[in-house]
């Protein structure tokens, strides 16, 4: 009975927390035709209460993973984009990134370790929320029909006045204090095979 209970306030706690996204005021490079998303805080929720149910895939670069943190609540880390690091854009003065062309494979491959398929729920997680959107919609037109696209990321959005302009401190999952470490659990990275 308590079991129950508890289920009901979890799904109770998670319907009203999903109507934190307001889909009307996201910019349109965060926007996904499926119209699935979550804010980080949603995210962990869902993995806390159904951490077998749905499978939470971090698509940062290594880099990013391993200078900026990484959080043991994703089920792995595989990259939308990879790092050319011969190239440079003079445009952004960063190094050039191209789409990982892995990047379907290593998720299928990841989906069917957790004995799961393409209905699972997979939520996708950025920095800030516009690679895990490219990367829900790549995964909606594979046929995954239930991908959620977390829009603050795990850095969160930059502020845009103030003394803490330009730097990412308004949401996302270490703005929020969910659980993350620099400690890097090998089975959890992504490997080009």
């Amino acid at each position: 009975m308590n079991k129950v209970i508890l289920s009901f306030m979890l799904l109770v706690s998670f319907t009203s927390a999903s109507a934190q996204v307001d889909i009307d005021s996201l910019p349109k490079k965060k926007q996904t035709p499926q119209g699935l998303y979550m804010t980080a805080k949603q995210a962990y929720e869902d993995k806390v209460a159904n951490p077998l149910g749905s499978v939470l895939i971090d698509v940062r670069t290594r880099a990013e993973v391993e200078f900026i943190g990484f959080t043991d609540l994703a089920d792995k880390n595989i990259p939308y984009m990879v790092h050319d690091n011969e190239s440079w854009n003079q445009k952004k003065n960063i190094f050039l990134s191209q789409p990982n062309s892995n990047f379907s494979i290593a998720i299928e491959d990841e989906i069917s370790k957790k004995g799961l398929n393409k209905n699972a729920k997979i939520i996708v997680m950025c920095r800030s929320g516009s690679r895990s959107a490219k990367a829900a919609n790549l995964l909606s037109q594979l046929g995954y029909n239930n991908v959620y696209s977390v829009v603050d990321g795990f850095e969160g959005d930059k502020q845009k006045t103030g003394p803490q302009k330009g730097q990412r401190v308004v949401n996302g999952w270490k703005n929020a204090n969910l659980p993350w470490s620099y400690k890097l659990a090998r089975t959890k990275m992504y490997f080009e095979e």
